[in-house]
């Protein structure tokens, strides 16, 4: 499914998450993920903006893995960090310049039992509190990547209650380090307890930067 800003088809929630990173990371701030059993509202999210970004997977360019993140805007791409967790991140933006949106945080609002099966032990605050957790919660996997995600795939964001501007706070993004490392370009719901703890970045041999 081709979308673009000129489209007039699309609705004005598909069409805010064409008007750039900042924008729609701040916009999807109270939206909902679900996989049509669980379903997560978002209280913390990270912009990232391609190739004029250091910490996103696109900055050296378009490469298979990174190609979803060129648009259109609207899908998801999900990538694997650490040999072991998914991350998931809505591609926005201008199709053609890579930019993405990695969901952080949330909280699980339907399906409380099948979220906890998939997350056994967790307290119910944490069971999406950090982009892995929250994937793991949502089932997400690899398999999940390019899903449309304001059509009919498995995986549908659904257009939240905008969240005021003073409840939402800003600062660095999480083990982003070397020139990206100052921009305040994570968002979060101020106050609420689903949102992660930020963790400076941390020097490693392996390049694994965030979307």
């Amino acid at each position: 499914m081709d979308v673009g800003a000129g489209d007039p088809g699309l609705s004005p929630f598909a069409a805010a998450l064409t008007r750039g990173r900042l924008p729609a990371a701040r916009r999807l701030l109270g939206c909902t993920l679900t996989d049509g059993v669980v379903a997560v509202r978002l209280t913390e999210v990270e912009a990232y903006a391609g190739s004029r970004d250091p910490g996103s997977h696109a900055f050296r360019g378009r490469t298979p893995r990174a190609a979803v993140m060129f648009g259109p805007a609207g899908h998801a791409y999900v990538y694997f960090t650490y040999g072991m967790h998914w991350c998931v991140n809505v591609v926005c933006g201008v199709e053609g310049q890579a930019a993405a949106v990695l969901l952080r945080a949330g909280e699980v609002v339907e399906g409380l039992d099948e979220a906890t099966r998939r997350r056994p032990r967790s307290r119910p605050c944490d069971l999406a509190r950090g982009p892995a957790r929250l994937t793991k919660a949502l089932g997400i996997t690899g398999a999940d990547t390019g899903s449309w995600l304001l059509g009919g795939d498995r995986l549908r964001l659904l257009e939240g209650v905008r969240v005021p501007p003073g409840q939402i706070a800003s600062g660095p993004r999480v083990g982003v380090a070397g020139d990206g490392a100052a921009r305040p370009w994570r968002f979060w719901i101020g106050g609420d307890p689903t949102v992660s703890a930020y963790r400076p970045a941390v020097r490693r041999r392996r390049r694994d930067a965030e979307a």
